[in-house]
C-alpha cells in the first residue's frame, strides 16, 4: 500500500484499501498515513484532509507523523491557520506532542506565505514549550526575513544561531549571501564566503552566481566576470542561471558585444539559453538602439525556441518607442493583433506612451478608447500618460476632464497625477488651475514631491502666487 500510495497510484491503493476493508481488515495510521502522502504530492489537497477525518471519526488514532502530514496539507494550501489550530491540538495530546519536524513545518508555512511576523511569535513559543530550534528552523527564518528584505531580523538570527552552537550549513551562508548581495553589500558578502569556506563548507554555483549577481547590481561588470571565471578554477561549472546574470547584467550596463559573445558560448558549454536569457539580449539590444538585431533574434526564436512570450514583444515594442521608431512600433503591434497574442494594459501603456512622446496623440486618443472594447481598463500608469501627452500638446482642458474620469472610474488621482498635473498648468501657464489642484491636495492630504515644491516656491518668488500658499507645500519641504 505504501509503495503504490507514493508511486502516485493512488486510485489502485484507494481499490486495495476498499477490498481489505471489506475483507475485515482495519487500516492502521501508517497505512492511512501513507495515503495522505500520496494524495499530497499529487496536489490533491482536498482528499488529503477527507482521509484524515475518516482515520479519526473510524477510531483510528492519528501518530505524530499524521499530524506533521497534515499540518503539511494545510501549510501547503495556504491555511496556516488550520495549521496552527491543529498544533495547539496536538499540544493538549499527552502522547502527540508537536516536535521540531512539526514546528518548522509550520514555521515554513508561514514564511512562504510572507507572515514572517507570524512565523517569529511560533517561533519564539516553541522555545518556550522547550522544543529546541535546529538548523532548518533558522534557514527558514531567515530566508523568510531575507524575502521580505529584513536585513536586520537576518542578522539578529544569524548571530542567535551561531550563539546557540547551531552551526550553519552551506544553505544557511548562501541565503546570507545572497541577501548581502542584493543590497549591493558585495564586499560583506564576499567576507561570508571566505568565512563558509573556512568553516569547511564549499560555496557553490547558487553562492557564487548570488554573488555575480550583486556585482551586476552594482554596475561593476569587471568584479562580476571575476566571480564568473573564479567559479570555474574552483571547478564549480557556470549553469543556465549564472550566464543569464552575467548576460543580463552586460545588457543593462550597455556592453552588448560581452553579452552576445557569452549568449553564443552557452550552446558549446551545453547550456540552451531560455526566454529569460533571450529577453535580456532583446532589452540589451534595444537599450544600444540596435532594434534590428533585437527583431532578428525574435525571428531565430520563432524557428529554433524558445517560443516569444508577451515579455518578448512588450521588449522590442518599448525599444522601437524608446528609439523614435514608432511606425515600426505600430507595425509590430499589429503584427501582434494579427497573431492574436494576449495584448495586455502593458503593451497598450507603452504603445500610448511612444505616440505621446512623438506627438501624435490623435493616434495615442485612438488607442486609449479602444481599451474598453478589447476588454481592457486603463490603470493609473495608462491615465498619467494619456494626461501627460495632452498636457505637453497644450490641451490642459482634456488633461483635466481626463483627470476627473480617472476618478470616476475608480482610479484615485495620486501625487504623481497631481504633481504631473500641477507641472503642465504651470508650462500652459494657468496659475489658477494650479491654486485649484494644490487646494485639491492639501484636502487630500497628498504630498507634493522636490520638482512641484520648486515650482510653487518660483511661482511665489515671481509674484505670481499668493505668499500665503507657501503653507501648502511647507510640510513637503
Amino acid at each position: 500500500m505504501v509503495v503504490f500510495a507514493t508511486a502516485l497510484e493512488m486510485g489502485f491503493s484507494l481499490s486495495v484499501l476498499g477490498k481489505l476493508i471489506k475483507s475485515g481488515y482495519e487500516p492502521d495510521a501508517v497505512t492511512l498515513t501513507s495515503l495522505m502522502k500520496g494524495f499530497l504530492l499529487r496536489g490533491k489537497v482536498d482528499d488529503a484532509e477527507e482521509c484524515f477525518r475518516k482515520m479519526t471519526s473510524g477510531g483510528c488514532k492519528p501518530d505524530v507523523i499524521t499530524y506533521t502530514t497534515l499540518l503539511n496539507v494545510f501549510c501547503k494550501s495556504g491555511n496556516t491557520t488550520a495549521a496552527v489550530q491543529l498544533l495547539r491540538n496536538m499540544e493538549k495530546e499527552e502522547n502527540l506532542k508537536p516536535d521540531i519536524v512539526a514546528y518548522n513545518t509550520v514555521i515554513n508555512g508561514f514564511c512562504k506565505h510572507k507572515l514572517i511576523d507570524d512565523a517569529l511569535n511560533l517561533f519564539s513559543k516553541m522555545i518556550d514549550k522547550g522544543v529546541s530550534p535546529n538548523v532548518v528552523t533558522y534557514n527558514t527564518l531567515i530566508h523568510g526575513a531575507c524575502t521580505l528584505s529584513h536585513q536586520e531580523e537576518v542578522l539578529r538570527l544569524f548571530k542567535e544561531m551561531v550563539g546557540r552552537n547551531i552551526t550553519p550549513n552551506a544553505h544557511s551562508f548562501s541565503v546570507f549571501v545572497d541577501m548581502l548581495s542584493k543590497k549591493g553589500m558585495v564586499a560583506d558578502a564576499q567576507h561570508v564566503m571566505v568565512i563558509m569556506e573556512q568553516k569547511g563548507f564549499k560555496p557553490n554555483v547558487v553562492t557564487y552566481s548570488s554573488l555575480m549577481d550583486g556585482y551586476c547590481l552594482r554596475g561593476e561588470m569587471d568584479e562580476a566576470r571575476k566571480i564568473f571565471d573564479m567559479m570555474l578554477d574552483k571547478g564549480c561549472e557556470n549553469d543556465l542561471h549564472g550566464y543569464s546574470i552575467l548576460i543580463n547584467g552586460y545588457c543593462q550596463n550597455r556592453r552588448i558585444d560581452q553579452a552576445l559573445s557569452l549568449f553564443e558560448e552557452m550552446p558549446s558549454k551545453g547550456l540552451i539559453p531560455n526566454i529569460v536569457t533571450c529577453n535580456s539580449l532583446i532589452g540589451g539590444f534595444c537599450k544600444v538602439g540596435k532594434t534590428q538585431a533585437a527583431w532578428e533574434l525574435i525571428c531565430k526564436m520563432q524557428d529554433c525556441g524558445p517560443i516569444p512570450n508577451i515579455r518578448t514583444y512588450s521588449i522590442l515594442l518599448d525599444g522601437l518607442c524608446n528609439n523614435g521608431q514608432h511606425e515600426d512600433a505600430v507595425s509590430l503591434f499589429q503584427d501582434m493583433e494579427e497573431k492574436k497574442l494576449p495584448i495586455n494594459i502593458v503593451i497598450y501603456n507603452i504603445l500610448i506612451g511612444g505616440l505621446c512622446k512623438a506627438g501624435n496623440l490623435v493616434a495615442a486618443k485612438d488607442l486609449f478608447s479602444q481599451l474598453p472594447s478589447k476588454g481592457l481598463q486603463p490603470n493609473s500608469i495608462t491615465y498619467r500618460i494619456m494626461i501627460s501627452g495632452l498636457l505637453r500638446g497644450g490641451l490642459t482642458d482634456e488633461a483635466t476632464s481626463l483627470h476627473k474620469q480617472m476618478e470616476e472610474n475608480g482610479c484615485p488621482a495620486n501625487s504623481s497625477t497631481y504633481n504631473l498635473m500641477i507641472r503642465g498648468s504651470v508650462l500652459n501657464h494657468d496659475p489658477s488651475r494650479v491654486v485649484q489642484l494644490a487646494n485639491e491636495m492639501e484636502e487630500r492630504d497628498v504630498s507634493m514631491d522636490a520638482s512641484t515644491v520648486d515650482i510653487f516656491v518660483d511661482l511665489i518668488s515671481s509674484g505670481k502666487l499668493d505668499p500665503s500658499m507657501r503653507s501648502m507645500f511647507q510640510k513637503d519641504l
